[in-house]
């Protein structure tokens, strides 16, 4: 194969891919450091004794687990920059969202977390759709 033949066959980078990606690896920190905030009050790390994890009530102690699970998975898809970590990542924003929305006895109602989830999918969106549109066809 010619170097012609070679330089066409790969699929070239645009300034919005790239910024793309960068904000998914961003993400992904801020997915991990999520996640294993989650696992740190799952095993009951920084507490005294005894763990109030298990005397916790049972919504708080679900959405717990489903947080501590799927922040980590989607900081693996996000690190990875596949379709299904941008998939996940947005379902766990969205859950994230509602349960402090709408089931604010969950973990508090705080708003401005809400609020930061719905930048963040915004910002992924204008990204993505950025980089969509500057793609060679």
């Amino acid at each position: 194969m010619s170097e012609d033949a070679l330089e066409t066959s790969k699929p070239r980078s645009t300034p919005w891919t790239r910024r793309l990606i960068l904000f998914l690896r961003i993400m992904a920190f801020v997915s991990m450091a999520k996640g294993l905030f989650h696992w740190s009050l799952v095993l009951g790390v920084g507490e005294g004794s005894g763990s109030s994890f298990e005397n916790a009530a049972m919504p708080w102690q679900a959405a717990t687990i489903f947080f501590a699970v799927i922040d980590l998975v989607a900081a693996v898809g996000l690190w990875l920059a596949a379709a299904w970590g941008g998939v996940v990542w947005l379902t766990a924003s969205i859950s994230m969202a509602a349960i402090e929305l709408a089931f604010p006895q969950v973990f508090g109602g705080r708003i401005w977390i809400a609020v930061l989830e719905f930048l963040a999918i915004l910002c992924y969106i204008g990204l993505a759709l950025l980089s969509g549109r500057d793609r060679p066809d």
